[in-house]
């Protein structure tokens, strides 16, 4: 009587499949990672191996050792629906060549919305994440920090703070994230974690004089190694390498109106009077004072309701709403290159202008920050 044997071994699995046919993964790898990201959507619907490395660590990594990143802009809107609002968060990829006859329109790609939204909060970026500091849940501030790791785009807890926050101040400087204001001081330990420092995952206090602590901030920015403050009754600039607190010149005080960004050394914001305006530092010809931003006006209108900046990639960026059809709003983005004549005075080149999104009406732009990825 015979019999057979058999084994249970499972059957050797099949080498992934190539990247690019007929080369080898590390050159393909070395060839996708430079190309630039407004064809990032087409290329992931090629093939599974292609969509994977999109979302990688090593693709990422590998772009940033052949210094091919591109700045984004990420843009935080709260939607109005009739019973209810909504945080919804979008990713802005600008075409290649914006200046073609025929202008492709920049692609918004949505992004998970934060796990739990909040009013009032302040923003950092840091590396390819940005971090959502604090905020008012059902008004009652929170110390909470969520994290968009802008690779993946997914959310993730970030270190908590020491104390709640709603409408702090924040900036990065040498790597770390300063955030300051923002909190009631009715006892000891809320005044000595006024301002905070998030070092090596953890947070710890900054040291603050007394007479800053009753500022309720209202805009941020960072010049160098000093985060500027903007607060309801002046601002405080703290010099994050010296360890020094002083008030913001008066100059800079009385223009600074909203959210601003800096692009080469100059802060810009936009004004009441419907101008954008820049203010430089140094004591150079045109420093010490605003300026209106020239050259803008024919592109832009006369009035930009909730502006909002950001530097992308060394250009100004601004979003914007505008009027829709009665229903809807529209969300308006332009690109602007800015520099300094021989007068000290600023001058604007629209590279592109455009809508980039409709809205329920009644919702509104909460932020905008660049990310380099």
């Amino acid at each position: 009587m015979s019999s057979t044997t058999t084994t249970d071994e499972p059957p050797t699995p099949l080498p992934p499949p190539p990247l690019i046919p007929s080369l080898p993964d590390d050159v393909a790898l070395n060839c996708l990672a430079r190309i630039p990201r407004w064809h990032h959507p087409i290329l992931s619907a090629v093939s599974k191996p292609l969509r994977s490395l999109l979302s990688s660590p090593l693709f990422f990594s590998t772009r940033i050792l052949l210094k091919f990143t591109q700045p984004l802009l990420y843009l935080s809107l709260r939607l109005h629906h009739p019973s209810s609002s909504s945080s919804s968060w979008f990713a802005l990829l600008r075409p290649p060549n914006p200046n073609d006859a025929v202008p492709t329109k920049p692609l918004l790609v949505p992004v998970p919305p934060i796990p739990v939204p909040s009013i009032g909060s302040c923003y950092a970026v840091l590396g390819p994440k940005i971090y959502v500091l604090g905020g008012s849940l059902n008004d009652v501030p929170s110390p909470h920090v969520w994290v968009l790791d802008c690779r993946f785009h997914t959310w993730e807890l970030g270190p908590r703070m020491r104390i709640p926050r709603e409408f702090a101040a924040a900036g990065v400087v040498a790597g770390k994230i300063y955030v300051m204001g923002g909190c009631a001081v009715d006892s000891w330990a809320r005044a000595a974690h006024w301002a905070e420092v998030l070092e090596d995952g953890e947070w710890r206090a900054v040291p603050s004089p007394a007479e800053v602590r009753d500022k309720w901030m209202h805009a941020s920015a960072v010049v160098g190694d000093r985060v500027f403050a903007m607060a309801d009754r002046g601002g405080v600039v703290f010099d994050a390498k010296s360890g020094v607190w002083e008030g913001v010149e008066s100059g800079l005080d009385l223009g600074w109106r909203g959210r601003a960004c800096v692009v080469n050394g100059v802060l810009y914001c936009y004004d009441y009077l419907g101008k954008i305006r820049g203010f430089g530092f140094g004591g150079v010809v045109g420093n010490g004072e605003w300026r209106e931003l020239k050259g803008v006006e024919k592109g832009l209108p006369k009035f930009l309701c909730g502006a909002t900046m950001a530097n992308v990639g060394g250009k100004l960026v601004v979003v914007w709403e505008e009027k829709g059809n009665g229903k809807e709003m529209e969300i308006w983005c332009a690109e602007i290159e800015v520099s300094e004549d021989k007068d000290g005075g600023l001058l604007g080149k629209i590279s592109w202008s455009s809508k980039v999104l409709s809205v329920p009406v009644g919702s509104s732009i909460v932020h905008c920050a660049a990310v380099s990825l």
